[in-house]
């Protein structure tokens, strides 16, 4: 039975904070409200956190998944960043957006594409993500909270829990939280490439939702 905390959305709790984390770094997959969506999350260590996450998603190991990160110097040490897209993320992070980078030696192999050796990157602007990111110190283990045949992410932390109560192990409440998910911009190629329109203002990179 997964644990349901409701936190301040602007204030977290740090009692609560410390508890998330502390089921987190124990293995534990949590629920989570972004600056976009929900999202699945837990640590990076734990090896079984990719099976549990695709069975939920229902997608293969070709899927994206994605490290929300403090800050772009923590991006700068699991991808690869020039000095261009250095100066564009700087520009519009923390945001709703996730980008597609390649990935550094310093993560694990099960968590890049297994072909492109690339992996999804974001800084999130959410104050219980913040929290939860100091607290653990370390990035969070992502992909967003979308179930197989559906359209749009889960928005209601009651469904949630009502939905995921034997798949997760906390599901995190903290006001409302959209259904929209990040826009995914492909940064590998040089120039911008859009993967997937969401929150994410399109403008800064030129490029427009079809």
């Amino acid at each position: 039975m997964a644990q349901y905390f409701s936190l301040h959305p602007e204030h977290p709790q740090p009692r609560l904070i410390r508890q998330a984390a502390e089921i987190m770094r124990a293995g534990g997959l949590i629920a989570f409200p972004t600056d976009s969506a929900y999202a699945l999350g837990g640590i990076t260590g734990d090896s079984d956190l990719l099976l549990r996450i695709r069975r939920i998603r229902g997608v293969d190991e070709r899927h994206h998944f994605t490290l929300m990160c403090r800050d772009l110097s923590e991006i700068a040490t699991y991808a690869r960043v020039d000095n261009s897209q250095y100066r564009l993320l700087k520009a519009i992070t923390p945001g709703p957006y996730t980008f597609i980078l390649e990935g550094t030696r310093e993560l694990p192999r099960r968590l890049l594409h297994p072909k492109r050796k690339t992996i999804g990157l974001r800084v999130p602007e959410h104050p219980v993500v913040a929290a939860l990111l100091a607290e653990l110190n370390e990035p969070i283990l992502t992909s967003t909270l979308l179930l197989p045949g559906e359209d749009l992410p889960l928005t209601d932390p009651d469904e949630i829990r009502t939905t995921l109560e034997k798949q997760v192990d906390l599901v995190i409440e903290a006001g409302f939280c959209g259904p929209e998910a990040t826009s995914v911009i492909d940064l590998t190629s040089g120039s911008p490439v859009l993967i997937r329109a969401g929150r994410g203002d399109l403008a800064p990179f030129g490029l427009e939702a079809d």
